[in-house]
């Protein structure tokens, strides 16, 4: 005698908003942590006002407003509007990111965390975002005062500007957790990031515009996240697509700073 077969319940599916919950800690993570960011107004200036600011300054000088022989007719404000714009992505990255991190560290935050529902990597996360969003909060600033206040032109390539823009902003905030990865504590942390910030702001162009650099100086630069996003933001500015070769050394940068600072990256 053979029973009947059986058919196992179909599974029901899972209720709208079944998933919510998993999402809710990072929400809550990223909302505490923006009350924290705008709350301490210190790294918002230095990101979002300080560029924005050194571009003011720099425009009322005369010799910044008129057209250069060396930069083929530009006027050396026309250069600065992009490296001001990197400026502020450098000291997101490199000078402002790594101390809040590395304090979190210090201080048994990430330690805690890791013992709730709420992972670390959501606080690294809402970190990187919140600085990425004031960078570009003072690019749109510094794009603002260079056309309304000095005439120059905004970016006619808009999608090369802004496909270089991220690979840089991507690439800052990646070396920026790496500096993280490797300072046990937010002083040494600082240290690290003024270390880097200032050959990061000489391949930036901050002293000498990359346009101006002997060639064989500007071959070395351009190999740099922001010596290649410097020439790949002014290409995007003057009109042409950003050269494959500048925005591929950019996607590198991105992708290795990446991969090294989740290979040693340590939460405690």
């Amino acid at each position: 005698m053979t029973s009947e077969p059986t058919t196992a319940p179909a599974a029901s599916p899972a209720p709208r908003g079944a998933f919510a919950p998993a999402r809710r800690p990072s929400r809550a993570v990223l909302r505490a942590e923006a009350r924290l960011f705008l709350r301490e107004p210190g790294n918002f200036f230095w990101i979002a006002v300080f560029p924005p600011g050194l571009l003011t300054i720099l425009g009322l000088i005369p010799t910044f407003r008129e057209p250069s022989p060396d930069l083929g007719g530009l006027r050396l404000i026309e250069t600065y509007v992009p490296v001001t714009v990197l400026v502020a992505l450098i000291v997101a990255g490199v000078q402002a990111l790594p101390p809040v991190i590395t304090g979190y560290r210090e201080r048994g935050i990430l330690r805690r965390m890791s013992a709730t529902p709420v992972r670390p990597s959501a606080l690294l996360f809402a970190q990187m975002g919140l600085h990425g969003v004031a960078a570009l909060v003072s690019a749109l600033l510094s794009l603002a005062i260079g056309r309304l206040a000095y005439d120059v032109r905004l970016p006619e390539q808009i999608a090369g500007y802004l496909l270089a823009l991220l690979l840089a902003a991507a690439a800052s905030l990646a070396m920026g957790a790496l500096v993280a990865a490797f300072s046990p504590t937010a002083k040494i942390a600082t240290a690290v990031g003024s270390a880097v910030f200032l050959p990061m702001m000489f391949a930036a162009g901050v002293w000498l515009p990359v346009q101006a650099m002997p060639d064989a100086l500007a071959t070395v630069v351009g190999l740099l996240p922001f010596g290649a996003a410097a020439e790949a933001l002014g290409r995007a500015t003057g009109g042409s697509w950003p050269d494959w070769s500048s925005l591929g050394i950019l996607a590198l940068w991105a992708i290795a700073l990446t991969g090294a600072a989740t290979r040693w990256f340590r939460w405690q």
